[in-house]
């Protein structure tokens, strides 16, 4: 273990998806003093509140997983809130990180920073070789940026910034809003609320064609932790040999979205049809992540696709559900 376990770690975004687990992993191995704001205590798109909390919290290493983030449809309604609020966190974040000596720190990024249509499956060196999903490019222009300010930082001042792109992420902290949910949580919602109401059918946006690859959060966490914390020869091998520092994170594997939907019925227990809307976008047709640096660099997925959704509905009916059931009654 390269970082003692007294690190003080800031992990931005602590409650999202992505963050909280990142958050419980980093608790599991034995780490004891994570730095975590709420966005109501730390607003990120606030560049003196960035600066005021690095100056008063030094942290030495920083996680940067806070993001606006949502599905086709509030990514394609939303795109000027998409792009304007994730340029501002990152800039604020890696700016106050290099200025205040943060030693490491992990940008996390999104498989839709590739182009719409690379081949597959997608290697990090597709970057910018082609125009992006038309839906979504706010927002990965946004991630895109952040690659390239990892890059920059590590090449103007010799900081040490490495950014990982996961392919679709699922599990506990999950955004579960219809209006903003990804196509997973979104086929968990549907097909329960069809099931309690006893509905004959469920409604799933496109064709059903589009492949696309699924990865547990805490699979997620697991690979980014392998990462972060290598040696520190081997962390700066690693930044010296890819150019942008980027790696893929991913399971390797993908389905259609019927497949998924399919799943996602049999775990959830809905018996009724479904009924697939080839009036809604489908999206990128196929986003399978190359993941051989990270299968280089000694790490592999674990969670297959059935056990991740059946963990992830448990969550969904004990923690989500009764919130949902409050704000109803």
């Amino acid at each position: 273990m390269t970082l003692p376990p007294d690190t003080r770690i800031h992990v931005a975004g602590h409650r999202g998806l992505v963050g909280s687990a990142l958050a419980r992993a980093l608790t599991a191995r034995g780490y004891t003093n994570l730095v975590t704001r709420t966005h109501a205590e730390l607003d990120l798109t606030d560049q003196s509140a960035v600066r005021a909390f690095f100056a008063t919290e030094r942290p030495q290493v920083v996680i940067l997983a806070a993001a606006k983030v949502g599905g086709i449809l509030a990514n394609d309604t939303y795109p000027a809130d998409f792009i304007g609020e994730n340029l501002a966190i990152q800039q604020h974040v890696m700016h106050e990180a290099w200025r205040h000596g943060v030693t490491r720190l992990l940008f996390l990024g999104s498989s839709c920073i590739y182009p719409r249509d690379c081949p597959q499956p997608i290697r990090e060196d597709a970057l910018l070789t082609g125009p992006l999903e038309a839906t979504n490019r706010a927002y990965a222009l946004a991630k895109i940026a952040g690659i390239e300010m990892c890059r920059a930082y590590n090449r103007q001042h010799g900081t040490r910034w490495l950014a990982v792109m996961p392919t679709n992420l699922y599990g506990p902290g999950d955004n579960y809003d219809l209006a903003g949910s990804h196509v997973l949580p979104a086929l968990i919602r549907k097909m329960h609320d069809a099931k309690t109401r006893g509905a004959a059918e469920v409604v799933v946006w496109g064709t059903g064609t589009p492949r696309r690859e699924f990865l547990y959060s805490e699979d997620m966490a697991d690979a980014c932790l392998h990462l972060l914390l290598q040696p520190d020869a081997a962390f700066d091998a690693m930044l010296a040999r890819f150019d942008p520092p980027l790696v893929n994170i991913g399971c390797g594997v993908d389905v259609t979205i019927r497949e998924l939907a399919q799943t996602v019925q049999r775990i959830v227990g809905f018996d009724g049809e479904l009924v697939f809307d080839t009036s809604k976008p489908d999206g990128t047709p196929r986003k399978l992540l190359d993941v051989s640096r990270a299968t280089a660099l000694g790490w592999t997925a674990k969670v297959a696709l059935d056990d991740g959704i059946a963990r992830a509905y448990r969550d969904f009916l004990d923690h989500v559900l009764p919130r949902l059931d409050a704000v109803a009654a």
